[in-house]
């Protein structure tokens, strides 16, 4: 009979196993749940005594908090082994991409740059030639010779490593060459905000001075008032740019590009702000309005590692085991009650027993604490035991539960440096050491016992802690081989990137640059016609650039599974990312995460919201309107140790943690 309940027990744990491995965290737990109640129950039906009831149902789940935490662990490890695999065989194509991002970032800068400057000197030209008038001629040569040195110099500086986002300041400046009624009534704003404000001033600017010559142009920056009173989800306060114009005539015909309110669109867009451009009724002229809404702070979500669900399972796991073997062993004991035979010897029993036990939750966060913390109920235990209040004696309890201190004794060798680390195996063996001397078997000086047993318990307490030492070398070699890798992908993505702005500078010499400088050749000489066809000249040229750019704007690869891969494959869809947070190296398995995520999250036209925080990262979107796709995030979120949440808005978010974080205290 034995047997065959040795039979169905073993069975039922590896189900649990099993269960934890392939299914997520909930679903596992209910089985673990259900199979714990159902082995408390068989006592209970067979008339078996309270105390024995309760002490079946804690070992058992002890024993099963442990093995469904190890099969928790087991999916950990796997997922990361088929992140790590994924990012091994993709990261061949991080050099190509860079260079495809560089040149979509110089294209943009290109159009921004040169149209704006170009298509100023093209507009003043012609109005100056057809009024033939000498001064307006003079005001236009000045023009000419002004702005044509700022294209130069403005081109010139596209090719350079670092760039600096515009503020605040260059948007007054912009609107105060214009001479246009402007009003700026917000101060502070991410630098991605303000880029994208003068982006969109200086992009409505150039467009009024092509099509709405004499016309009244209005700039309006402010706050949003709304009936979110400012604030959207997901925690951000917007402000409100807006460039109003009430009609006029256009001057030049054929000076666009093609790209200027899409390539705005999608620089608000990836800002998390919105975007509209279109015509507007002014009293009985027809104008033209450009308003986008963008971020002015930020508030940054706090995430709680998960604990029960997250890579800290195990802890908790070992928690539930210690209390489970010392009350649920006791508690199964023949002698019960005498144990419990008082009210003081029971509670200061079970007292003793969680103080010694839940320290084990700190195992990976604080590793020195948790040992100080169970050395401290050890003594408080010795303490109580000589006073007579509890049963059994603390000399049998570290016999059997000595594995909690060598537990935490690991975990010190692995988390902390070994001059502060070494304390941990030589205070264990000095504290256990007391609890062997005070036991009734000892004869003689317990003093002399002590310095033996101290002495004997000294040696798997520092093989132990050396264990845990070498443990914490691999993870070092582990992390050093990473970075190299990570520095050799970043020289070669560097590489790539260098040479895509050299074949740009070239292009750039050959056709816009090229014009700029004869523009302010020209304005010099004061021929006025050939400053306007120099203008024009080299906007064409620009529109050609562009023209061979987009073109090759396919790439057949599959984009690499990292973070800023994301973008690429974003951009697949006609989806737009918008980036949140300071980027930062991430371990590897938690950037294949996060793209798998987002992979999951794109659809047509879709805005994905990528936030690096302070351990870990959350990527947000809509809500997928298929179950199917939500049951695989919520799948791929468990794997990686992190959460799935969604909010009143139709908003998904998922937060995944970085693996087994490194922590000390």
């Amino acid at each position: 009979m034995w047997v065959l309940s040795l039979v169905a027990a073993v069975c039922a744990l590896v189900t649990v196993h099993l269960l934890a491995v392939r299914r997520t965290a909930g679903s596992s737990l209910t089985a673990a749940v259900v199979l714990t109640l159902t082995v408390a129950a068989i006592p209970a039906v067979c008339g078996e005594p309270p105390h024995y009831v309760a002490g079946v149902a804690l070992t058992a789940g002890g024993v099963v908090a442990v093995v469904w935490a190890t099969g928790r662990s087991r999916r950990h490890r796997s997922a990361r082994r088929s992140a790590l695999a994924d990012y091994e065989s993709g990261t061949a194509a991080v050099p190509l991409f860079a260079a495809l991002a560089e040149r979509d970032r110089l294209a943009a800068e290109l159009h921004d740059v040169a149209a704006h400057r170009l298509t100023g000197i093209v507009v003043a030209a012609g109005a100056a030639l057809r009024l033939a008038d000498r001064v307006r001629t003079g005001d236009a040569l000045r023009h000419a010779d002004e702005a044509g040195r700022e294209a130069v110099r403005e081109l010139e500086r596209l090719t350079e490593l670092d760039a600096t986002a515009a503020g605040f300041s260059e948007v007054d400046a912009l609107a105060g060459a214009h001479a246009v009624d402007y009003r700026r009534t917000v101060d502070k704003a991410p630098a991605s905000s303000t880029e994208a404000a003068y982006r969109v001033v200086r992009e409505a600017l150039t467009n009024a001075a092509r099509y709405a010559e004499g016309a009244t142009v209005r700039v309006r920056i402010e706050p949003t008032h709304d009936q979110d009173g400012a604030v959207r989800a997901g925690g951000d306060h917007l402000f409100t740019v807006t460039v109003t114009d009430d009609g006029g005539t256009v001057v030049e015909p054929g000076l666009g590009t093609g790209r200027g309110l899409a390539g705005l669109a999608a620089t608000v867009t990836a800002t998390g702000g919105t975007f509209r451009a279109g015509p507007v009724r002014q009293g009985r002229r027809e104008g033209w309005r450009v308003r986008a809404s963008l971020p002015a702070a930020t508030a940054l979500p706090l995430r709680r590692w998960p604990r029960w669900r997250g890579t800290a399972a195990l802890d908790y796991a070992l928690v539930a085991l210690a209390i489970a073997l010392s009350l649920g062993a006791s508690l199964l004991s023949a002698d019960v009650p005498a144990p419990f035979g008082g009210l003081l010897p029971a509670l200061v029993t079970v007292v003793l027993s969680g103080l010694h036990a839940v320290p084990l939750a700190w195992r990976s966060r604080a590793p020195g604490r948790a040992l100080a913390a169970v050395l401290s109920a050890l003594l408080l235990w010795w303490a109580c035991d000589r006073a007579g209040w509890t049963q059994p004696p603390v000399s049998d309890i570290f016999l059997v539960y000595g594995w909690v201190e060598l537990t935490l004794v690991h975990s010190v060798g692995v988390r902390l440096p070994w001059r502060r680390g070494l304390v941990a195996p030589l205070a264990v063996a000095a504290v256990g050491g007391i609890a062997l001397a005070s036991g009734s078997g000892i004869t003689g000086s317990r003093t002399a016992a002590w310095a033996v047993l101290a002495g004997g318990l000294a040696l798997p307490a520092l093989a132990v802690w050396s264990w845990g030492r070498r443990t914490a070398h691999r993870h070092e070699r582990l992390r050093a081989a990473d970075a190299r890798r990570r520095f050799l992908l970043d020289g070669d993505a560097d590489a790539a990137v260098s040479a895509q702005r050299l074949l740009f500078a070239t292009g750039l010499r050959d056709t816009a640059l090229r014009h700029a400088r004869a523009v302010v050749a020209a304005a010099q000489e004061g021929d006025l016609r050939a400053v306007r066809e120099e203008a024009r000249a080299g906007l064409t040229a620009l529109r050609d650039l562009l023209s061979g750019l987009r073109a090759g704007d396919d790439a057949d690869d599959a984009p690499p599974p990292t973070v800023s891969g994301i973008t690429a494959q974003a951009a697949r869809y006609g989806a737009v990312v918008r980036y949140v947070g300071a980027r930062r190296p991430l371990p590897a398995a938690v950037e294949v995460f996060a793209y798998r995520t987002a992979s999951a999250l794109l659809a047509v036209g879709v805005t994905l919201t990528v936030r690096t925080l302070a351990d870990g990262v959350e990527v947000s979107g809509p809500a997928p309107a298929v179950p199917a796709v939500e049951r695989r995030l919520r799948a791929l979120a468990d794997a990686a140790g992190g959460t799935l949440s969604t909010t009143d808005r139709g908003a998904v978010r998922v937060w995944l943690p970085e693996a087994f974080p490194w922590r000390s205290e």
